[in-house]
């Protein structure tokens, strides 16, 4: 009953993080486009009001004027929409979402002692403490940096990079990609909570006392801002790591994300210029050459090898069945043990329903080595190799 409550709880979180992520990067996104795209309005009268840009929409069957004041303009109206609400509910919602799979079952999905050897107490306090420090040691770069925004774009980078270099030495490849995105999208939340909210607050406190707004308050958070664009992508990617374990159980796995990364980055940025009118198609084609490179790296290598020196002859699902009892289906059966449900609806509990997964088996046991989770039923290497030969012999029955 445990396991099947936790699965509703992962449904309905889910669901809700999806939703507030969705109207969050929306959001971004418009006003990204919206801020790129300004032009400088010609009516002189609304130069003089501190309109510094302008741009006309038309959409839904009606025109709309969106204008820019460099610092504020002369009066404020009696409603502002503040940009903050779909930031909190996203990092919150996303964090319960944590918090329910992978912090309640550290053995399962933070640890593998291939990667490094832990307690589960280690492994919650390290991954909290991922995100802790992410956001703490990007903002002290913004505050020491802040002034030069190429060399802050630098050391960001290589801070981001260095991050998943260290994530994917301490937790099992699936959870290290989670929690680097876990720890961007920490960062993007922070900024507005920290940064770009107090600033504007601070603008409009002045503006209500009659006093000019101090501009470094707007500098400020659109540089935050900027970084959060670039951040999009490569969070997206990381929230849909766990279903792709090809990147994730690579042995140089963190090397696979950076590169994925950078390609979300180089896309972004196309979009961003395309705003500006300028077609840099440079990036997007950069992009797409680091994803191939990725996808060319991860390729399966043959272990026909290995399957030969393990079994000669022709092995038949009576022969592998014990392996997968023993293994695996604490997870893939009716009722398992470790889960509320089968991942992925697999189940093994018959000969019939493993000869149907004799692919699914293979690639996540044999060549990726993904499965079991976090290697938590101790599979081993003679284990996988027996797999196999079985496959290669032709999963007969």
């Amino acid at each position: 009953m445990a396991g099947f409550v936790t699965d509703w709880l992962n449904l309905a979180i889910r669901w809700f993080h999806v939703v507030a992520a969705i109207a969050w990067i929306g959001e971004s996104f418009y006003f990204v486009a919206l801020d790129n795209s300004l032009k400088k309005p010609k009516d002189a009268p609304l130069a003089a009001r501190g309109v510094s840009g302008e741009l006309w929409h038309v959409h839904g069957g009606g025109f709309y004027n969106m204008q820019k004041y460099m610092v504020a303009p002369p009066a404020l109206p009696d409603h502002l929409h503040w940009s903050k609400w779909p930031s909190y509910t996203t990092w919150m919602s996303g964090f319960a979402l944590f918090t329910v799979l992978y912090l309640f079952a550290p053995d399962t999905y933070l640890i593998d002692r291939n990667v490094l050897d832990m307690g589960p107490v280690v492994a919650i306090a390290s991954a909290l403490g991922f995100l802790a420090a992410g956001w703490i040691v990007y903002d002290a770069l913004c505050r020491v940096f802040g002034s030069n925004d190429r060399l802050l774009g630098l050391c960001v980078g290589a801070y981001v990079l260095a991050a998943i270099w260290l994530a994917c030495h301490v937790f099992a490849g699936r959870a290290a990609y989670l929690i680097v995105g876990a720890m961007l999208a920490t960062i993007m939340s922070a900024n507005v909570f920290f940064v770009i909210i107090p600033g504007q607050r601070k603008m409009v406190d002045a503006m209500l006392k009659r006093q000019t707004p101090d501009p470094i308050y707007g500098k400020r958070g659109k540089q935050r801002s900027v970084h959060n664009t670039y951040f999009t992508l490569p969070v997206v990617f990381a929230m849909l790591s766990n279903h792709y374990a090809m990147t994730y159980a690579h042995p140089y796995n963190w090397a696979v994300l950076a590169l994925i990364m950078l390609a979300g980055a180089l896309i972004r940025q196309f979009f961003v210029m395309r705003h500006r009118g300028e077609a840099r198609w440079y990036l997007p084609a950069s992009g797409i050459a680091l994803v191939l490179v990725a996808l060319v790296w991860t390729m399966p290598r043959s272990v026909a090898p290995q399957a030969q020196a393990a079994q000669a002859s022709a092995l038949h699902v009576a022969d592998i069945a014990p392996i997968l009892q023993g293994r695996c289906v604490a997870c893939h059966s009716a009722h398992p043990s470790l889960m509320g449900s089968a991942p992925a609806g697999v189940v093994f509990d018959t000969h019939e329903q493993i000869e149907q997964n004799a692919q699914r088996i293979y690639q996540q046991a044999v060549q990726l080595k993904s499965m079991p989770l976090g290697n938590v039923t101790h599979m081993t290497d003679d284990e996988r190799a027996k797999l196999a030969a079985w496959f290669e012999a032709g999963a007969q029955q």
